[in-house]
């Protein structure tokens, strides 16, 4: 047998009260159910916990260390329960969410504000992958929900398309496309691309952007978006980068031009989760502040491009 929580409760009382009066007045229990409770106590560890005289009661040695240990687990046991709590209330206690690293840095900063403001109770524990090993924590219970981009085999997990997510074309400021502000796939064709190493699904989609007419680079890869506009900045070759990126800023710091590309074939940024979760709920409300991150960004970038002197 085990000690029951009641009975803990019980030697805690008296501990603090050294009195078994006013230790079951605190149980709102009899003195008698108190006493009893205490007895089964000591016969279930097998050790003495209180010496008991009719004016005093005295903790001994090893009942002084039995209370500090039962009030860790009645502590612990409060904590579970709260825990608990907090879970079953929506947009509340901790999600583990997983982001693609060409997504998750430009959106993220926008949405965790609307998250502070809407949703304070909740903890988001972020983590930055590519998307195998994304859907590899999903199933494995590591992560709550993940932020990927399709199209991606996701297998029978479920998801929530929240928006597209076309291209602009990057190149050196003497490029021959330099002067266009717009830009399709036949102007691209004998155009070689530097693009993310292979394992990020980027370079599959920035190629299907125009099916089969684009053609990656070979001499070059590149492990980040940050590392591909440095190697456009050095004359190196031109590159394909994600609205979302661009929208965020990511080429201001960089003599670069950028090209938009309005007849690319987007990639389609979407939540996915397990079918089995219970917070499908709050996933989709996850899904429309991120919608409302994403609009943010258009928004800076409108403003970016309405300061700019005529």
């Amino acid at each position: 047998m085990i000690p029951s929580l009641r009975q803990l409760t019980f030697l805690i009382a008296l501990a603090d009260e050294l009195h078994f009066s006013n230790a079951a007045k605190r149980c709102n229990v009899t003195q008698s159910t108190l006493s009893a409770g205490l007895k089964e106590l000591e016969a279930i560890l097998g050790v003495t916990l209180a010496e008991r005289s009719k004016r005093s009661v005295i903790m001994t040695p090893i009942g002084r260390k039995i209370v500090e240990q039962a009030r860790k687990i009645l502590t612990d046991t409060q904590h579970l329960v709260e825990t608990a709590a907090l879970e079953a209330e929506a947009m509340a206690g901790d999600m583990h969410l997983g982001v693609i690293p060409t997504v998750g840095p430009f959106l993220l900063p926008r949405l965790r504000p609307l998250l502070r403001d809407e949703h304070p109770r909740l903890r988001l524990y972020l983590r930055e992958e590519l998307t195998d090993q994304l859907l590899e924590g999903l199933r494995s219970g590591r992560l709550d929900v993940a932020l990927i981009a399709l199209p991606h085999d996701v297998g029978d997990l479920e998801t929530q398309e929240l928006f597209e997510d076309g291209y602009h074309l990057v190149a050196p400021l003497d490029h021959e496309l330099a002067c266009n502000s717009l830009a399709d796939g036949t102007m691209l064709k004998n155009e070689p691309l530097m693009l993310l190493e292979r394992g990020h699904c980027l370079q599959q989609h920035a190629l299907s952007a125009f099916p089969g007419l684009l053609n990656k680079d070979v001499e070059f890869d590149a492990t980040s978006l940050a590392t591909l506009l440095a190697m456009v900045e050095e004359g190196l070759g031109s590159t394909l980068i994600p609205n979302v990126a661009i929208d965020a800023g990511l080429t201001k710091a960089h003599d670069v031009v950028e090209i938009d590309l309005p007849t690319s074939l987007p990639r389609k940024i979407t939540l996915v989760w397990r079918k089995s979760s219970t917070r499908k709920d709050d996933f989709r409300e996850l899904g429309d502040l991120i919608i409302k991150a994403r609009e943010s960004l258009r928004k800076e970038k409108q403003s970016r491009q309405d300061e700019r002197p005529a």
